[in-house]
């Protein structure tokens, strides 16, 4: 199947930034490609469609986003195997949690079509910018935000949708130290915890600077209510490993229903790894470390995939994890990025083949 393209209108630009590039030394997120997608909601529909040059766009500086927060997004990835084809990982799951998000801060939700649709185009134009080395991938971001003028406190009533791109390699790298939250909380029961607004994230901020002045690279997050619960590790969720058991706290309103979080439980059940989706306290971890039952955490995303975590600080005791040469972190990161770029079958029915036009 085509992409219908009749609805969106297509401008290419004139130069390339592609030759400025150093593909071998990216920082994650500061490089874009040549073009853009973008759709406006307007009297209650979804418009204006077009691929056009990247570059700013203009808003009223009483455009309801800045002083309502009505911003959300997703992240995604696009792989280009040797071959030159490219391949997207369960993309249809970032539109469904994206609609979710905008349900949440009474957004209007935008259509699949149109969604595969843009971002199939986009990354057909600049197809180019996705390297095939080893790391490499397309960092895909899809957001909305408010656009209509006015600083009444209500919903707007005109949006804009887009999608750019930014090439990335491997997130994160070396040794990550965390600090379990004891104060602060990233969310809270009946908020807005299990949507992607920029809200959520802002808050994360200032905490996340005191536990790196303190020496830790990301807070661990614990419930708002009794900060005993352990929830997700920075922007990711997070995952620990108990013995031979693999633990990973339920999603809910205040916990992201992450991507790679279902792929890594899936994979690990897969592979005969016992996996609990269950409650875990800051006390059982805590024990577990000075048993020596305490064998892995790390955290999972769309950017770094799986991230180990090495120490965690709890009431200002650290607690050093062991180094294991056959981790399951290690293991079964491998088997979600062979499947991402092709190396290895895909027995999920995950990749999907972005159509050419």
């Amino acid at each position: 199947m085509g992409i219908n393209n009749q609805n969106i209108t297509i401008t290419k630009s004139t130069t390339t930034k592609i030759n400025e590039v150093d593909f071998n030394n990216l920082s994650f997120g500061e490089n874009f490609t040549d073009h853009m997608f973008e759709c406006d909601y307007i009297d209650g529909k979804w418009t204006n469609a077009q691929v056009r040059p990247y570059g700013p766009i203009s808003l009223d500086p009483s455009a309801k986003v800045f002083h309502y927060g009505q911003a959300i997004f997703e992240g995604m990835k696009a792989y280009k195997s040797v071959d030159g084809a490219v391949w997207l990982f369960r993309p249809e799951e970032n539109l469904i949690r994206l609609n979710k998000s905008a349900i949440r801060l009474a957004i209007p939700e935008f259509p699949k079509d149109l969604f595969f649709d843009g971002m199939e185009i986009l990354l057909n134009i600049d197809k180019e910018w996705i390297q095939t080395s080893e790391g490499s991938s397309m960092y895909i971001r899809p957001f909305i935000i408010a656009t209509e003028e006015g600083v009444s406190a209500s919903p707007a009533k005109r949006y804009k949708f887009m999608f750019i791109l930014s090439p990335a390699q491997s997130y994160y790298s070396g040794e990550v130290k965390v600090l379990f939250a004891d104060k602060y909380s990233r969310s809270a029961s009946g908020g807005v915890g299990f949507a992607k607004c920029a809200g959520n994230y802002a808050g994360q901020f200032y905490p996340t600077k005191l536990a790196n002045d303190a020496g830790y690279q990301q807070v661990v997050w614990t419930d708002s209510s009794t900060h005993e619960n352990l929830e997700e590790a920075g922007t990711m969720n997070v995952f620990f490993r108990i013995g031979d058991t693999l633990i990973t706290a339920p999603t809910s309103d205040r916990i992201l229903d992450g991507i790679t979080r279902k792929s890594v439980i899936a994979i690990a059940e897969k592979e005969g790894y016992k996996v609990e989706v269950r409650d875990i306290s800051v006390y059982e971890v805590e024990d577990a470390a000075k048993n020596g039952t305490l064998l892995e955490m790390f955290g999972a995303g769309t950017a770094a995939v799986i991230n180990p975590i090495v120490s965690f600080n709890f009431k200002g005791n650290d607690y050093n994890l062991p180094k294991l040469e056959d981790s399951y972190a290690s293991s079964i990161k491998k088997k979600i990025t062979d499947i991402q770029t092709g190396k290895v079958e895909d027995p999920f029915g995950w990749k999907y083949a972005v159509r050419s036009i």
